[in-house]
């Protein structure tokens, strides 16, 4: 008998936890230094090289647009499978993740200013992993529809947080650097995500989406965990009050700079996010493209890419004001002359004319996203959590609500989504005129 336990390398006694023999207690002591040698140097190793923060962050921050975009396809069979009672009700399954993501960037801020940025985004990340699998299991639309809602409150923990991360260590004109080419890597997940999920459509269930989504996760997660180390030293953190919440938000709101560019930003991805619950419908549905509209959808979203790569290398010589003023001036402009030319073609111009204009007005989306949100941070850097928190719950609340607006608007034309690109781009010149006034 002892010598059929002793083949586990333990006596019988130490078998029960009652003797540890000295061979084993080695083991053990080994294994446990390797594992806190690695939290150690996880949490206090040198920063990694420029190229691999800008992939790093990426990665983490492009689960919103992964769980958005690689969905797009599959919208009308997750619908039509889980008993939706309304066409347009397929949208509801973009929506419920922005709502998901208003409420949650709230909340991950302030808790980064006070445990620290790494936690709260591990944090976020599992909660998405748990969303995955509410979704995997889900077995009528309003189950789905929950577990998305939990995958924004997940998503909501590296999609703000990591803003704040990147305040730490930049700011100004380099922090607008950073964002243009944190996109330049991030917009590729848009570019490639529909046609992963149409691929993945063709051999498998929709719900092996939710599980690709998960592995992505897991992954974000252990990379993160083990090569980016705590931005926000101890010394520097305060504890959770919510009364801090509310005096920061305060502080944000009447702060012309960061509420202007907050809202401004709020305008015109309320605007994509229209495009976003719209675009299945109009490329599927009205232009017919079946499973060639991934390929449309990438075109469209590269253009987005190269106008970030275009503005990391402009912003520091011209200054983010300046850029953000020509492209939306130019926004608003081309979709205006394009929503005379669409109604006078009943709300059905040709699919060559559409991608012209969609890809202009992308780029100029593009140059806006990364100048807007340093804009709106600029004077938050001594509230770099809690300023993040709020910039984002408040631009993904707008933008969520206009984009729903618009997408539910849809009509088998593209006039709801030109008109919501006109208007909300002149709103935004309004708003980034009323917030540099006195400049």
């Amino acid at each position: 008998m002892l010598r059929d336990l002793s083949c586990w390398g333990l006596a019988p006694a130490a078998r029960f936890g009652v003797i540890s023999p000295p061979r084993t207690r080695s083991r053990l002591y080994r294994s446990l230094s390797t594992v806190l040698g690695i939290i150690r140097l996880a949490r206090t190793g040198p920063q990694p090289r420029f190229g691999e923060f800008v992939a790093l962050t990426a990665l983490v921050i492009s689960l919103v647009a992964l769980s958005i975009d690689i969905m797009l396809p599959a919208l009308q069979q997750i619908a039509g499978d889980l008993g939706a009672r309304r066409t347009n009700d397929a949208q509801l399954v973009v929506t419920a993740l922005f709502a998901g993501l208003a409420a949650g960037q709230m909340v991950y801020g302030p808790l980064s200013d006070s445990i620290g940025r790494k936690p709260a985004i591990h944090a976020g990340l599992l909660l998405f992993i748990l969303g995955c699998v509410m979704s995997i299991l889900a077995t009528d639309f309003t189950v789905l529809l929950a577990g998305r809602v939990l995958q924004g409150l997940g998503a909501a923990g590296p999609r703000s947080v990591i803003i704040a991360l990147v305040r730490d260590r930049y700011q100004g004109r380099a922090m607008a650097r950073i964002m243009s080419l944190v996109m330049a890597v991030f917009i590729m997940v848009p570019a490639l995500a529909p046609g992963i999920g149409q691929i993945i459509l063709m051999i498998a269930h929709w719900r092996a989406i939710f599980g690709f989504l998960l592995a992505v996760a897991a992954i974000a997660l252990v990379w993160f965990a083990l090569r980016q180390p705590e931005t926000l030293a101890p010394a520097r953190r305060v504890g959770f009050s919510p009364l801090r919440i509310v005096l920061a938000v305060r502080e944000t709101c009447v702060n012309r700079v960061a509420f202007g560019y907050t809202l401004a930003s709020g305008l015109i991805f309320g605007a994509f996010v229209g495009y976003l619950n719209s675009a299945q419908q109009i490329f599927q549905i009205q232009y017919r493209l079946g499973a060639l509209f991934p390929l449309y959808f990438a075109a469209l979203a590269l253009a987005i890419g190269g106008a970030s790569l275009v503005n990391a290398r402009l912003v520091m010589r011209h200054g983010m004001r300046r850029l953000s003023a020509w492209a939306l001036g130019l926004l608003a402009g081309l979709s205006l002359a394009f929503l005379v030319l669409a109604t006078a073609l009943a709300g059905a111009p040709p699919l060559w004319a559409l991608m012209a204009y969609l890809m202009v007005a992308f780029f100029c989306i593009g140059m806006l996203f990364a100048n807007f949100n340093a804009l709106a941070m600029e004077p938050l850097g001594h509230i770099a959590g809690v300023g993040a928190a709020v910039v984002g719950s408040l631009t993904t609340l707008i933008s969520m609500t206009l984009g729903a607006a618009i997408g539910q608007a849809y009509d088998g034309t593209v006039l709801p989504l030109v008109a919501g690109f006109a208007l909300l781009g002149l709103a935004a010149i309004a708003v980034m005129g009323w917030a540099e006034r006195g400049r």
